[in-house]
């Protein structure tokens, strides 16, 4: 590893390496650029890219290719009034059918109007095409400014149905990339102002994070395009807020290491040269914890979440190359002006302690038992919140704010079997149509059968099935398994999906979480060459994680009047927080083994935290302000991941970085380090009598 950190740290800090270094980014930057902006040509917008792999569901929704050349996607319009529908409804109603005919799919004919059992609703089916999202867009904004036009005093028009929901979640995602960037942006802009208090300074991490993006984008581009790498919108949106998130953090450490580093060389090349080795190791580490944490989501069956993890490692590891090369490139060529007003001078004393943190240090120190216990009591009564979770969503509560649709939605479930506007599918060979639908009809929950066709072969027969619940409610899912304990027919559909990702995010937990476990405890002990250190921190990472789960449960139900959690986000979270949470940990521990190498065990600590603490604490508010850019966004999906992530990573900036992990440290002593060598050689030299080495000495091979 140093013979390694020796050879890289030479090229960005060199005095030709800089220029060489920077020629090949802009070099690939120009070449990629064209690449980066493809990237939401490969996203997979289908309905199977939310599904888990291998799921009934996702195999209904493949069969269907084989029932038409042209992918249909009806559109729902309800008219609904207080009291039963007179003969102006009626006529305006009549009037936009013969409308909606020039919007409708090619050979297809709009439904005729069909009324509720109350006489106060009425509903007509307008077939779309559905395979361009855009286009479906179009037509609903069509149907709806035909709805809205010109209707009578006390009719209400709303259009919904599968074309409506996929419109809104078209219009929502169609902004997210462009509205997470500028916000995520203008955050982290913000926070470096006011964590370098220079005017200068915050331009060159900015620029690395632009570099990493136009990589993570063309990178992301080239393994969909032609590694079947899964993209969706929601891992593309989440990818650029961790580019800024993780690229931002390692340049913070990066810098905060090279100004230090400016106090004791003259040469700025020197600086810089010795900062990436003494920081290098730290972020390598990190990068590669995140990176194999994330990679673990491969291992789900959920398409969603192997592709936010899959992207996500993309991301991690070009946010890293950029801010070990390009940041430092830049940095060097500029000079040491960049740093105004506080341009750190050679032989002045480097501020490698801090007053406050020292105050802290010293105070976790006294009573280091107290502490932890006081840590884990504050994090434990958190955490009890979480075992209150109310999981799932419903499909009228996936938006923070109400679009047409879902208004459509429930007008349809006052009126209507809640099941009309989008019923079950059930794929069955012809031959098997008549028992199928004969059972189908005797199955508790379903209200009607239809035969909604055959393939052009006849080998296929398709069955629509309205059941009494709402498509996601427990009442339809339960219909669903009974349908696919009952036929060897193949049941999909709304409630089909539902009950598939439930199923999915619980298998998804018992086996990813384990093993990102596993994995990023191995990777702490190759970093520390101890096996008391890497579990101590990666219990405390659990802990945090959820201390934020039962906080964010708090602000769910008392704030945001969440009706519950989406299944994603018990997984997702852990991933996320475990993977990035460690971050801390080893920036703080990587400094603390440095130091009780040099001066013991205890006073290692105290001089890690002291040293570590401002740039830490700044990196974590970075990144969790990047993740809270998600709490305004119209997906309670993505909003509630946001919210777990940032109070996740305030909680282990604040608490357990600052107190908990060295209030342990402290508490164990030596021990801590068992049974690597730092153990033995820190128990043999006390912090009194520990050798005096200089500072300028290079970092061990960590």
């Amino acid at each position: 590893m140093r013979a390694w950190l020796e050879r890289g740290a030479a090229v960005p800090g060199g005095r030709r390496g800089k220029w060489l270094v920077l020629v090949i980014w802009l070099v690939a930057v120009m070449a990629l650029g064209a690449l980066a902006g493809k990237l939401g040509e490969v996203q997979d917008t289908s309905a199977n890219a939310f599904l888990p792999r291998g799921a009934e569901s996702a195999r209904v929704n493949t069969e269907l290719e084989k029932f038409r050349t042209d992918e249909l996607m009806p559109a729902v319009v309800v008219y609904s009034a207080e009291g039963a529908l007179g003969a102006e409804a009626r006529a305006k109603v009549e009037a936009d059918r013969t409308a909606f005919a020039k919007i409708v799919a090619k050979g297809e004919q709009v439904s005729p109007a069909i009324a509720s059992d109350d006489q106060r609703a009425l509903m007509v089916v307008v077939p779309l095409l559905g395979e361009e999202q855009a286009d479906v867009a179009d037509a609903i904004e069509e149907l709806r400014g035909i709805a809205d036009a010109h209707a009578p005093p006390g009719l209400d028009t709303e259009v919904g149905g599968p074309a409506g929901s996929i419109a809104d979640a078209f219009t929502v995602f169609g902004s997210l990339d462009g509205t997470l960037m500028m916000a995520t942006g203008l955050i982290v802009i913000v926070l470096l102002l006011l964590t370098y208090r220079s005017p200068v300074l915050w331009l060159f991490p900015t620029l690395a994070v632009g570099f990493a993006s136009v990589l993570t984008q063309a990178g992301t581009y080239l393994a969909a395009k032609y590694g079947g790498l899964p993209v969706d919108p929601q891992s593309s949106g989440v990818l650029m807020v961790l580019v800024f998130g993780v690229g931002t953090d390692y340049a913070l450490l990066l810098i905060a290491r090279y100004r230090e580093e400016l106090h004791r060389h003259e040469d700025r090349h020197e600086a810089m040269k010795a900062a990436l080795r003494r920081s290098g190791s730290a972020i390598l580490a990190s990068a590669g914890t995140v990176a194999v944490g994330l990679a673990c989501l491969g291992f789900a069956d959920l398409n969603s979440s192997r592709s936010m993890g899959l992207v996500g490692v993309i991301g991690v590891v070009a946010g890293f190359l950029a801010m070990i090369t390009i940041l430092p490139a830049l940095l060097v060529i500029a000079g040491r002006w960049v740093f105004w007003p506080l341009v750190p001078r050679h032989g002045a004393a480097p501020r490698t302690s801090q007053p406050l943190w020292e105050r802290v240090g010293k105070s976790v120190a006294a009573r280091p038992r107290r502490a932890w216990i006081a840590s884990l009591l504050v994090t434990g009564a958190l955490a009890l919140s979480s075992l209150g979770l109310d999981m799932g969503l419903s499909q009228t509560d996936w938006f923070q704010t109400k679009p047409e649709s879902v208004t459509a939605q429930q007008k349809l479930a006052e009126h209507f079997p809640a099941g009309a506007a989008d019923p079950a599918t059930v794929i069955v060979k012809t031959a098997d149509a008549a028992e199928a639908t004969r059972v189908a009809k005797e199955t508790k929950g379903v209200v009607k059968v239809d035969n909604a066709g055959r393939t052009p072969d006849g080998s296929l027969t398709r069955l629509a099935v309205v059941l009494t619940g709402t498509p996601d409610s427990d009442a339809a899912k339960d219909t669903v398994e009974a349908l696919r304990a009952k036929t060897d027919a193949l049941v999909g559909g709304t409630a089909a999906q539902a009950l598939d990702k439930e199923n999915a995010s619980a298998r998804d937990l018992k086996v990813v979480v384990p093993l990102v476990l596993l994995v990023v405890l191995l990777v702490l002990i190759w970093l520390l060459r101890s096996l008391v250190a890497p579990l101590v921190l990666l219990a405390t990472v659990v802990v945090s994680y959820f201390a934020a789960l039962g906080a964010s449960n708090l602000i769910f139900e008392n704030l945001m009047d969440y009706p519950g959690v989406d299944w994603s986000i018990p997984l997702l979270g852990f991933v996320f927080l475990v993977a990035l949470g460690i971050d801390y940990n080893i920036f703080l521990m990587h400094r603390v083994k440095e130091e009780a190498a040099l001066h013991g065990h205890a006073k290692g600590v105290l001089i890690g935290l002291s040293s570590t603490g401002g740039v830490i604490t700044s990196a974590g508010l970075v990144l969790a302000a990047t993740f809270a850019v998600f709490a305004g966004l119209p997906l309670v999906a993505m909003a509630q991941m946001g919210f777990v992530v940032c109070i996740g990573v305030l909680i282990d900036t604040f608490l357990v970085r600052t107190v908990l992990v060295p209030a342990l440290a402290l508490d164990l002593g030596p021990r801590f380090w068992a049974p690597g060598a730092l153990a033995r050689s820190a128990a043999e030299a006390p912090d009194a009598q520990a050798p005096q080495a200089p500072r300028e000495r290079e970092l061990e091979n960590v």
